[in-house]
């Protein structure tokens, strides 16, 4: 049996609790989890009782306390799920006291706080894993494996657009995640994910960056279109919460009020802002376009306002075309569904080639939250030794860091109207471990 080794968890909101639990339960064979911390003591505390009815006694500190808590704790891995703008601190001061880390994505939210990540790394030689679950859902590691095989030749171009509804899509501008000294935007929160899955399929690194966009459907004007004229900053004290189809009843949406509106005493986190409050400043359409160093471009967009959850994607190749659409299980806020659970009829592979008739491709099925990617990466964090990989889905600060200096420069060309170079932002940064990718034997005059 494999030696356990010892984990420290530092963050226990929506998305840490995923983590907790297969800590506490499927991987408790490879996982001593020693300690537990937060900056909101009655999330601490609610975390501590989840170990206990999993039979577990685990020490809790508030974040106050971490160096006390690193002393006496002496993990071996430190994962860190608290909110984005903390993790470099986080990310640093563990690889300083000589343990690993693995940090939610994005690994951080702006060029500074990367290039402390990047130096920090280099001076100590800590591991420093970064948690891209996609990669590991089977339908998008299927792309990897038709890219991978040549299907459609050279990768020359990408058309990549993402969708999220407006359950989803609204979620982000009433969290903290609406300020970008918080989360960088939508553009690093969440496209940090996108970002990634181009730069692994095409083995490749952003080279420049141009982009454009705002904050066109979370405004006042559309309230005021929608007749929400009164509307206060919080959903529980709006006089609209019943007739507004964006309103959030928190107080009665049993997991988010245990979680955060019965602990907003400890520190004042309120999880129902108003949408169209104009303290928010992030945008909700962006257009980016992408230059690679092995020459392919690629057409971005996002836009938080749909009427369906998921992404098209298509790869413009030397041999065909591919194209993929990912259409995601709709799910409220306090819903039991599983997030980012896909829908079937709505997904699908497509491969066009210049010289046969299309086909369709069969899925490959994965089980579970994002598309079954959750349980994979699972098993690669919390297994000390995995099988070799030929997809080399793991993902380091390297990768880490590319996938959001991506993010980071669509927001500074967003700001300045300007391309920016890649290469402007972050230096002494290595080249990720990416499988090669191979060039179809026939001349192109053949396709």
């Amino acid at each position: 049996m494999a030696e356990k080794r010892r984990f420290i968890q530092i963050g226990i909101g929506g998305r840490g609790e995923a983590y907790l639990d297969a800590m506490l339960n499927d991987y408790q064979h490879l996982v001593d989890l020693v300690a537990l911390c937060d900056s909101n003591e009655g999330r601490l505390r609610l975390a501590q009782e989840t170990a206990r009815a999993a039979g577990r006694d685990v020490p809790g500190y508030l974040s106050t306390d971490f160096a006390r808590m690193m002393d006496e704790c002496r993990p071996d891995c430190v994962l860190v799920t608290s909110p984005d703008h903390t993790h470099v601190d986080y990310a640093c001061r563990v690889m300083e006291l000589g343990c690993d880390v693995v940090t939610e994505k994005p690994m951080t939210i702006d060029e500074a706080s990367c290039q402390r990540i990047v130096d920090a790394q280099r001076r100590t030689g800590r591991s420093c894993k970064v948690t891209f679950n996609l990669r590991f859902a089977p339908a998008y590691t299927q792309l990897k494996d038709l890219l991978m095989s040549g299907v459609i030749g050279d990768v020359i171009s990408i058309d990549f657009h993402w969708l999220l509804d407006t359950t989803h899509g609204a979620e982000y501008f009433r969290r903290w995640h609406g300020q970008k000294r918080h989360s960088g935007g939508l553009m690093v929160h969440k496209a940090t994910h996108h970002f990634d899955l181009i730069n692994w399929f095409l083995s490749a690194v952003p080279v420049s960056v141009y982009a454009i966009g705002g904050r066109k459907f979370y405004t006042a004007q559309t309230a005021e279109r929608l007749g929400l004229a009164r509307r206060t900053e919080r959903c529980c004290t709006c006089p609209h919460l019943g007739e507004c189809r964006f309103g959030a009843d928190h107080a009665n949406t049993p997991t988010v009020k245990r979680l955060y509106v019965d602990n907003e005493q400890y520190d004042g986190y309120i999880r129902d802002r108003c949408i169209f409050s104009d303290n928010i400043d992030i945008e909700d359409v962006v257009h980016v376009i992408v230059t690679y160093d092995n020459g392919v471009t690629m057409s971005y967009s996002l836009n938080a306002f749909m009427p369906w959850e998921g992404n098209t994607i298509a790869f413009n190749g030397s041999k065909g075309r591919l194209e993929h659409k990912w259409q995601e299980v709709m799910n409220v806020v306090g819903d039991p569904a599983i997030p980012g659970m896909l829908a079937p009829e709505g997904t699908t592979t497509r491969i066009f080639p210049h010289t046969a008739p299309a086909y369709q491709v069969e899925i490959w099925q994965g089980e579970g939250s994002h598309g079954g990617g959750d349980k994979l990466l699972y098993d690669y964090l919390f297994n000390v030794e995995t099988p070799a990989d030929p997809y080399l889905r793991a993902a380091d600060f390297r990768s880490g860091a590319y996938s959001i200096l991506i993010g980071i420069a669509a927001n500074r060309s967003m700001a300045t109207g300007n391309t920016i170079n890649i290469a402007d932002l972050v230096h002494d940064l290595p080249y990720p471990d990416y499988t090669p990718m191979p060039t179809p034997d026939e001349p192109l005059v053949n396709v």
